[in-house]
């Protein structure tokens, strides 16, 4: 009995591998989004550089829900936009986050979203003065994106109540709605050249609307800086047009080691060519001071390799 019961203990031994697979899902935002695609692109990136690990991809309502998802232990690496990242650090209820979000941590800044307010040329609209009485979708409740629309409408002196109707609905479904007509603009915070307003672009005829740098200043939130969207981005936008941007982040937690998120840091930096097949806004993602720069703590991981490249 003795050498039956040493013999199993050999073959289970053998059989059991020496540590359990490691799960790394990373948390995104709507298909018609930046961030799913580049998503898609990670995946394949951290499949090869994270021995082990089964890496999947989940579709979310971005940026808010993403860091409540990582606080939570659901998730372990996250798209956010960097004022919804400083919020979820302070705990600042009104934009979504109950209390400090204290587990998150940076691996890196990656590219601007671009705060794109999109009308349709039909709906007379040319000023954000001129959403007074129209009807308008602002992103899906509490997202990054309707944290935008909140901050910039009121730096333009606009509230809610100014439209004739609010929608809170993601990308898709607000181009889906001016496709028939059922809305006059939405606003739309993603990188240059989203696919959900080339799709729209194709579609109808569509005015891009200027956010002036002065609104831009007024927000109050140094996470928003004056941009433009360059002429050409979009079907039939002839000239380039202010906007405000917004920095993007990637972010994890705590309960992720070491040697995880120091693989995620250099598998993204060492791996920039297969974001920008993903997505041509991964163009801007650069590995310089800016990339560690963060309201939040980096990860020692990430810490780890800003240093062997000298940026730290």
């Amino acid at each position: 009995m003795k050498r039956f019961l040493a013999a199993v203990a050999v073959c289970l031994a053998a059989t059991v591998p020496a540590r359990a697979d490691e799960f790394v899902t990373v948390l995104t935002g709507g298909t018609s989004g930046v961030y799913y695609p580049l998503g898609v692109a990670l995946t394949t990136v951290y499949g090869k550089a994270i021995p082990g690990a089964k890496v999947t991809v989940q579709t979310t309502k971005a940026s808010v829900e993403n860091l409540n998802l990582l606080q939570a232990g659901r998730g372990e690496i996250a798209f956010t936009l960097g004022d919804s990242l400083g919020d979820a650090w302070k705990g600042n209820e009104e934009a979504g986050f109950k209390q400090k979000l204290d587990k998150l941590r940076t691996i890196g800044a990656i590219y601007p979203n671009y705060i794109q307010v999109v009308a349709s040329r039909e709906s007379g609209i040319t000023s954000l003065a001129d959403l007074k009485g129209k009807r308008v979708s602002v992103g899906a409740p509490k997202s990054g994106t309707e944290l935008n629309a909140r901050a910039v409408f009121g730096a333009a002196g606009l509230t809610y109540a100014d439209f004739a109707k609010v929608e809170y609905l993601p990308f898709a479904e607000s181009v889906d709605l001016m496709k028939n007509r059922q809305l006059d603009a939405t606003l739309i915070s993603a990188g240059l050249g989203v696919a959900a307003v080339k799709d729209l672009s194709n579609a109808i005829a569509i005015s891009i609307v200027a956010i002036p740098p002065d609104v831009v200043e007024k927000v109050g939130d140094a996470a928003y800086v004056a941009e433009a969207i360059p002429a050409g981005t979009y079907q039939g936008q002839s000239e380039a047009v202010p906007t405000a941007a917004v920095r993007n982040f990637l972010v994890t937690h705590s309960g992720v080691s070491d040697d995880t998120a120091y693989a995620m840091t250099k598998g993204l930096f060492e791996n920039l060519d297969q974001m920008i097949a993903a997505h041509a806004a991964a163009r801007a993602i650069t590995l310089d001071a800016g990339a560690a720069a963060s309201p939040v703590p980096l990860h020692p991981g990430a810490e780890r390799f800003f240093k062997e490249k000298g940026i730290l």
